[in-house]
């Protein structure tokens, strides 16, 4: 009896592996995979995948194992079924009427979803017991639903890991627990990205055939349903296989290997999601290496000329109150532009422009999401595990660079084409006294074309020159940090402007088109009265990819930046190691501003520059110094990699690309200054230290 009554479970958790079995085998051959794996690799990723994919399977059917128990004929007996109806009904008038009902209180739609449940639950109950001939077909209706349900999940689940997977050549991390939070936006993107009708009228096609195949094998289960005893028998069951499958998650979960795409195909996607989700911030004195905290900033302010916090900065020439636009380009590599050896002609304003500025050739991005870019831009300090400050609860009042030039009598203000909430940067910078212009600012005539991520860089480039003119007229000097949206998939742009059709959704159109409405944005700041009085920062926010054969593939984090002012910036290009956190102490620098420092990078023209950079993804920390890339992970892992530069034409400035070989005998320095580096962070962070 009891191996009859577990069929369904069977049959769906053979459909799952079988479904997870084949996403693996197509990561496995996936291009963004550039690792290569012997058999023996092969044979332990796709073994350790079926057993984390059973574990996954067992606490998943948590919901179908409750289905089953609470099915009975002994409810619909009097006076049961009457009193359970009631129950339905008051349960649903009370979220139908009570106006701050604890599914009201969570926000969102919470209290919509749960009146839509009971009402159906209400509405099947009440058929079920008054019309009890129909009972099965009933019955059968509701078990087919739940079944389709199942089959639904497991499909979409995998062509969900297999999108991400091609985006990123990762399983669910931060970036997908931020995807469910803003559906607005990546429904959106979901839906100019992808043919998106044929992929849901497919998965349903597929569902609907395999769910009437287990609902063919496994309906008549339904027409002799277990006793109580029974039930407790297989309900204590299902509890013991849940229980060894939490365990056993707890140990396969951490199994880690020198392959970064071996731990990923070996994974299971819903545990790494879960983990993001309940991790929004990793408390790094739990989970990372330490070392005295005294020792450690000592070791990090060492760097300083002052070796304190809060030093004084401080220049033999006269400030100059120059304006000052910042533009971050979303996902710009370093890799498209000529300048870096691409033959595409992808950049060419940018390429043009930088022979006359100045041209950081050797200059790395901090992480891989557009909310590091801003952090390392804003806030000037390295990365810290979890989710970026922006994302945070405490992000408020730290000490910025808009607060440096507040306190020099600017104008401050954040612009971004979208709606600023997304990623929560409206958030962030209205609470760090920056203004902000966005999408809300935008009248419709102003819109020549938008996507989900926002209007058009094009458009963004007018907005611009519209603020800053009115800034300019107040005779008070402006900093505006302008981010850039349309290189972001889907890469659609108005037709038109470059020679990759705007429907063509390449990302090398998305890099082409920023790259034509950057030139647009100069030829018109150019007729303005104030251009010859401002500085323009150009630096991408991150890489467009971040997959590679190592945790921190070194030229997935390598960034182009510019300097630009005509008649005030000597060309030239530096090419030590630098951060994106020492950009705008550099720029400060230049001004030759005075003034209280709290920020962690470094002029790089200072005597007391030390190259170095800093790159992480949301666990893995990374310190690259002296040809020598040192990573820190939970749980208090240390590895170090050796650096040397690929054979290539380019000359070494402009050659993004390195072997990482692992170091067995570390070098014992480096570990140190990277510990006190991210450890001195996280403290200061989780103290306040930072704030203004």
């Amino acid at each position: 009896m009891f191996s009859q009554k577990i069929k369904p479970f069977l049959y769906l958790g053979a459909f799952y592996l079988i479904i997870s079995l084949i996403v693996r085998i197509v990561f496995l051959f996936h291009p963004i995979t550039t690792a290569s794996f012997g058999f023996f690799e092969v044979l332990k990723v796709l073994s350790i995948g079926i057993i984390n994919d059973i574990f996954v399977f067992v606490l998943a059917s948590i919901f179908l194992a409750l289905y089953f128990l609470f099915l009975s004929n002994t409810k619909y007996k009097k006076p049961y079924g009457q009193i359970i109806l009631g129950i339905f009904v008051l349960f649903f008038l009370y979220i139908l009427v009570i106006p701050n009902n604890i599914f009201k209180q969570y926000g969102g739609s919470i209290a919509e979803v749960a009146l839509a449940f009971i009402g159906l639950k209400t509405l099947f109950f009440a058929a079920m017991l008054f019309f009890p001939a129909q009972r099965i077909k009933i019955r059968n209706t509701l078990y087919f639903i739940v079944v389709f349900l199942y089959t639904t999940v497991i499909i979409f689940n995998a062509v969900s890991e297999y999108f991400f997977y091609n985006e990123f050549g990762l399983r669910y991390n931060f970036i997908a627990v931020d995807y469910l939070i803003y559906t607005n936006e990546v429904i959106g993107n979901i839906m100019e990205s992808y043919p998106v009708i044929p992929l849901f009228l497919a998965i349903s096609a597929v569902s609907l055939t395999i769910t009437w195949m287990i609902f063919r094998r496994t309906k008549n289960e339904l027409l002799d349903l277990p006793n109580l005893k029974q039930k407790f028998i297989l309900l204590g069951s299902f509890i013991v296989l849940a229980g060894v499958s939490l365990l056993g998650l707890s140990f396969t979960t951490k199994i880690t290997s020198p392959n970064v795409f071996a731990e990923e195909i070996e994974a299971n996607g819903l545990p790494k999601f879960y983990w993001a989700f309940t991790h929004n911030e990793l408390d790094y004195f739990q989970f990372y290496p330490k070392i005295d905290q005294k020792l450690a900033e000592n070791n990090f302010l060492s760097q300083f000329s002052e070796p304190k916090l809060t030093r004084n900065i401080t220049s033999d020439q006269p400030e100059l109150k120059k304006n000052v636009v910042l533009i971050s380009i979303e996902s710009l590599s370093a890799e498209f532009m000529e300048h870096y050896g691409n033959t595409q002609k992808l950049t060419p304003f940018l390429d043009s422009l930088a022979n006359h500025s100045i041209m950081f050739t050797n200059l790395y991005a901090t992480g891989n999401r557009t909310v590091r870019g801003l952090e390392a831009l804003t806030l000037c300090i390295p990365p810290t595990a979890g989710e970026s400050i922006i994302k945070r609860e405490n992000n408020k009042n730290k000490f910025t660079t808009g607060s440096v030039f507040k306190s020099k009598g600017y104008d401050v203000k954040f612009l971004y084409g979208g709606y600023s909430y997304f990623d929560n940067m409206q958030d962030f910078f209205a609470g760090n006294g920056y203004g902000i212009v966005d999408r809300n600012n935008f009248k419709p005539e102003e819109i020549s074309f938008a996507n989900v991520w926002g209007v058009a860089d094009e458009d963004m480039a007018r907005k611009a020159i519209q603020v800053m003119n009115a800034e300019a007229k107040s005779g008070k000097p402006f900093f505006n940090h302008w981010m850039t949206v349309s290189n972001h998939r889907p890469f659609t742009y108005p037709d038109g402007r470059v020679d990759i059709p705007g429907n063509a959704k390449s990302r090398e159109g998305g890099v082409k088109y920023t790259d034509y409405s950057l030139k647009l944005f100069f030829d018109m700041a150019k007729k303005q009265d104030w251009y010859k009085n401002t500085v323009f920062v150009i630096i991408a926010d991150h890489c467009a990819s971040s997959a590679g054969d190592t945790e921190l593939p070194m030229d997935k984090y390598k960034i182009p930046a510019l300097v630009y002012s005509d008649g005030f910036i000597q060309p030239q290009k530096f090419d030590q190691v630098m951060s994106q956190i020492d950009v705008m102490p550099t720029v400060f620098g230049l001004l030759n501003f005075n003034y209280q420092s709290k920020f962690l990078g470094q002029d790089v023209f200072k005597k007391e520059f030390q190259p170095k950079a800093y790159i992480a993804t949301y666990q893995d920390l990374g310190f690259v110094k002296d040809d020598h890339l040192t990573v820190i992970s939970p749980v208090r892992m240390i590895r170090q990699y050796s650096l040397k530069q690929k054979p290539s034409q380019l000359s070494p400035q402009f050659n993004i690309y390195y072997d990482e070989n692992i170091i067995k005998d570390h070098n014992q320095k480096l570990v140190d200054e990277t510990i006190s580096a991210y450890q001195s962070t996280s403290y200061w962070i989780k103290n306040n230290n930072l704030n203004r």
